[in-house]
C-alpha cells in the first residue's frame, strides 16, 4: 500500500488551516479573517460563519475516528439523527 501526504493549498484566494483543539479555521491569502459557508445551486448563502466551520470539523473528526475503529466504509450525515 502507497501512503500519499494530503493536497492542499489549492484555494487561490484563501488559506484553510486547522488546530486539534481549535478546529478549522479560514482566512484570506493576506491574514484577513474569512468564513466557511454552505451556497446552494442558485447561489445563496444558506449557513455561514463559525457554526459551519464547527459542523464540518466535527464531521471529519467523526468520520477519522469510524476509520481508526475499522468503520472506515460509513459515512457521516450532518444533521442525521
Amino acid at each position: 500500500m502507497t501512503i500519499t501526504a494530503p493536497v492542499t493549498d489549492a484555494l487561490q484566494h484563501a488559506v484553510v488551516s486547522d488546530v486539534v483543539h481549535e478546529g478549522i479555521t479560514v482566512q484570506t491569502r493576506d491574514g484577513r479573517r474569512a468564513r466557511l459557508a454552505v451556497i446552494d445551486d442558485e447561489g445563496h448563502i444558506i449557513e455561514a460563519g463559525p457554526a459551519v466551520e464547527r459542523e464540518v470539523w466535527e464531521v471529519a473528526v467523526q468520520v477519522y475516528r469510524n476509520f481508526w475503529r475499522g468503520q472506515g466504509h460509513l459515512g457521516v450525515l450532518s444533521g442525521a439523527r
